[in-house]
């Protein structure tokens, strides 16, 4: 199977298998969890700011529309990185399926960040709803 075909399945079984909590219900991790639709509709109306923590090579092949890319994987600068944002901002946070932003979440959350959304099964999820993105 092809890396995007499996990560799309990836996806699609993230979303099936979610929890589904309401739009300001923080889960442990101290995030929201929303599908893509509600992502979509946080992105719309301008009330997130969408942070892609995929890679700078995967982030350059496509990406949400206006997201700002902070690699997960960069050890010595992620959470660096993350410290200078804005932590009274709201932020929609994902990846590829959702297994690096999950990760994450505990550095937002220990960080002190007011409200942070989870697009669970990431970018894959997001195409998988017919959602836009940005390519190359």
């Amino acid at each position: 199977m092809k890396p995007h075909r499996f990560s799309f399945f990836l996806g699609v079984i993230a979303v099936a298998l979610s929890p589904l909590l309401h739009a300001d219900e923080k889960a442990a991790d101290g995030a929201v969890h929303v599908t893509a639709d509600a992502a979509a509709k946080l992105v719309q109306e301008s009330k997130v700011t969408v942070l892609d923590v995929r890679t700078a090579d995967e982030f350059g092949e496509c990406h949400i529309s206006g997201a700002m890319n902070i690699d997960f994987l960069d050890s010595t600068g992620f959470e660096k990185r993350v410290k200078e944002l804005d932590k009274s901002r709201p932020y929609l946070v994902h990846c590829q399926s959702g297994g690096r932003s999950s990760r994450s979440l505990k550095i937002f959350k220990k960080l002190g960040f007011e409200k942070v959304y989870h697009l669970d099964g990431g970018l894959g999820a997001w195409q998988a709803a017919g959602k836009p993105v940005e390519k190359k």
